[in-house]
């Protein structure tokens, strides 16, 4: 499950802990953007609301529709091969969220070069989760300080593994004491700024729903 919900109504995103105080708040099934009433909405109408945005070039509708044929999810059968054609045409129109899972498939395959190339340009845009995986792939391949940078700036945006990774790298001598502080520090700052009482209302729920699968 991704950390934001794409409204077909409108394209736009918005994140789950945002989507969930906005339900809360007695707006159920309307979008928080151009408020149109969603509780009716299949899913074979969703789809045709987005295919509509795939075709003027909507880079987050694509990203969304990649999405779901990868998952086989909102009734549409999994098709991966449809997923890759989808990401690929988001991507070459700017989409982060579709580097990102490129480079992620690529890397499951076994190809670093394009599995690198689109972590890069996702982490460029802000992505902090594939900028904390190119530390990954740096770090595995034996450029720790290269793999340091990478865990430092995601981890000054928040981003949980990079900071995990920071404390592993000091932990065996590759980083100082006060780079871990400073980086700790942004880094606490940063998940500060982003918590809010909605996203912990989301997290709580999240978690109850898992627990009782």
């Amino acid at each position: 499950m991704g950390t934001e919900v794409y409204f077909s109504c409108c394209g736009k995103s918005i994140c789950r802990g945002c989507a969930h105080s906005f339900m809360q708040s007695g707006n159920m099934g309307k979008c928080p953007y151009c408020n149109a009433d969603r509780m009716d909405t299949t899913y074979e109408g969703e789809i045709e609301e987005i295919m509509k945005r795939v075709a003027v070039n909507d880079a987050g509708a694509m990203s969304a529709l990649a999405d779901y044929y990868y998952q086989g999810e909102h009734g549409l059968l999994q098709d991966r091969e449809r997923a890759m054609e989808l990401w690929k045409q988001a991507a070459a129109l700017g989409s982060s969220h579709a580097h990102f899972h490129l480079g992620v498939y690529y890397h499951a395959e076994g190809d670093s070069k394009k599995s690198k190339f689109h972590y890069e340009a996702a982490a460029m845009a802000g992505n902090e989760d594939a900028r904390n995986n190119l530390g990954t792939m740096e770090y595995l391949s034996g450029n720790m300080e290269r793999a340091v940078k990478h865990w430092t700036i995601a981890a000054s945006a928040g981003e949980y593994n990079a900071m995990h990774n920071l404390l592993i790298a000091f932990n065996q001598g590759s980083t100082s004491r006060a780079a871990i502080d400073s980086s700790l520090r942004a880094y606490n700052t940063s998940c500060t700024e982003m918590r809010s009482a909605a996203r912990d209302a989301y997290i709580r729920l999240s978690i109850a729903r898992i627990g009782a699968r």
